[in-house]
């Protein structure tokens, strides 16, 4: 049987196909003629296979990048790079391939990010961490349209394969939009934080907070916490630990204490919900690399343990699809037996729900801030 024909290469490329028909994560804002044509081409799912396909990909569309500078198709193109890079290092760099692919996304990001109007920027903050942590914070700033005096702040991340650059596309522009300046971080143990998560790795915002607060052209009094799919869960803990800077929270998929058991991990596991490299890639939030060094960490991240949940919080809005695979929705649920009183919304689908999530979020920050339609 040749690589071509492998049940698990077989079976990778129908997931992808389903995926970009429906246009979802991973490949939601990736060319659909070009994505198709590197599924087809794709000769296993190993880093090596991977990485040459979607890298190669990348490199066409930096190339015609490179060939339309100073036209109004540039930016796209250069988009369409950094997509494919994207895809080359998802869903975690885990080999030196994909970091390769990884530090191309972020280059390429920036090279489009740079012609929009206004253009995104790159802010680099220092940070006094524990020995052997990074000395330095990267986010990137996204200002609303020209004429907007002092706009809110919406502080936007997601997960373990979706970080800083990702969420851009996926809810930057919307808030943009709605007149919102928007903070795109990475969480702790992925992208360019400078923290592993821990216990305590909140702490990696609090120079951002404060950083915030020294910005007379951002309303620092009107701050919402997006974070999406695993990094809801770090929303989720900043409406308790840093409630006195948030006006709003949303976690958007997160988990809260359930989803950290050992017997929900097991369960999830193997969630069809995933392509590859599942447990890898949540391991390595704490540094790890398997099953087992995620389940010997992730239970010390439950809030109700961490005594959170019945503590003052910031406005917080909970919601997810009701058959998510990859986190409870029983920790929904479980948050409104304690605390304040709390938003929900559950949407059909599984893992962050379908149909119009992304509005409904937007619409409930909006809100929150004083921020019209």
């Amino acid at each position: 049987m040749s690589i071509a024909e492998t049940p698990a290469l077989e079976a990778g490329k129908a997931w992808l196909r389903v995926r970009l028909e429906r246009r979802v994560h991973p490949l939601d804002h990736l060319d659909p003629e070009a994505a198709a044509r590197t599924i087809d081409a794709l000769t296993g799912l190993d880093p090596e296979s991977w990485t040459s396909a979607w890298g190669a990909l990348a490199d066409e569309f930096a190339a015609s990048a490179e060939a339309a500078q100073g036209t109004p198709e540039e930016r796209a193109l250069w988009a369409q790079a950094y997509q494919a890079s994207f895809l080359g290092r998802y869903p975690v760099p885990n080999h030196e391939l994909k970091l390769e692919q990884y530090s191309r996304a972020r280059e390429f990001f920036m090279r489009a990010a740079a012609l929009e109007d206004p253009p995104v920027e790159a802010i680099e903050l220092p940070f006094k961490g524990h020995p052997g942590e990074g000395d330095r914070l990267r986010f990137y700033l996204a200002r609303p349209a020209a004429g907007i005096e002092r706009p809110p702040v919406a502080m936007a991340w997601a997960g373990i394969d979706t970080w800083k650059e990702e969420m851009h596309a996926r809810m930057g522009a919307l808030l943009r939009s709605r007149g919102f300046a928007v903070l795109l971080v990475d969480m702790p143990g992925v992208g360019e934080s400078p923290v592993l998560a821990s216990v305590d790795a909140e702490r990696q915002w609090t120079p951002i907070f404060e950083w915030l607060q020294t910005r007379p052209d951002l309303d620092a009094s009107r701050c919402a916490a997006i974070g999406g799919s695993f990094g809801g869960y770090w929303a989720m803990k900043l409406a308790y630990t840093h409630r006195e800077y948030l006006a709003c929270a949303v976690n958007w998929g997160g988990g809260v204490h359930i989803t950290f058991t050992p017997e929900w991990q097991q369960k999830s596991r193997n969630a069809s919900s995933y392509l590859m490299d599942l447990m890898n890639a949540r391991a390595r939030i704490f540094g790890g690399e398997t099953f087992e060094d995620y389940v010997a960490r992730c239970s010390e991240l439950s809030l109700l343990d961490q005594g959170l949940l019945d503590q003052p919080s910031a406005p917080l809005l909970l919601t997810n699809g009701r058959d998510d695979l990859q986190n409870s929705i029983d920790d929904v649920y479980l948050s409104l037996d304690h605390g304040d009183s709390k938003a929900v919304r559950v949407f059909d689908g599984g893992h962050m729900g379908e149909g119009p999530v992304v509005p409904t979020i937007v619409d409930w920050v909006s809100k929150q801030l004083g921020v019209g339609g």
